[in-house]
């Protein structure tokens, strides 16, 4: 295992597969991710509007580096049909050589 400190993992929902693929489309043809998993018959269950809501979606798991987060971030606000999307980003904190490495060259 290598230490991978500038690596992430971003976690987006979409109402559907149609928005997910394009979502994930369009990160892929910027170069702001080496991967996109799509995780399709999510049920989300929270609060919109003062009201507990729950909803049919498919969860995109996008693999990328620290410094593309915010044109990331810039991309699927602007592409986003929901008002408040979801964006959230941890750190990758190990992972194989080969894999960070592959990351690392997919990304630009």
């Amino acid at each position: 295992m290598k230490p991978g400190r500038q690596f992430r993992i971003t976690f987006v929902t979409a109402p559907d597969l149609k928005c997910a693929r394009n979502l994930a489309r369009a990160a892929l043809r910027s170069r702001l991710v080496a991967c996109a998993n799509l995780v399709p018959k999510v049920e989300s269950h929270y609060w919109w509007q003062d009201k507990i809501e729950r909803s049919a979606e498919v969860l995109i798991v996008f693999k990328t580096i620290g410094a593309r987060l915010p044109a990331l971030e810039q991309l699927i606000l602007k592409l986003h049909p929901y008002d408040v999307p979801e964006f959230v980003s941890l750190p990758i904190t190990a992972g194989t050589a080969n894999y960070l490495a592959w990351i690392n060259a997919s990304v630009r």
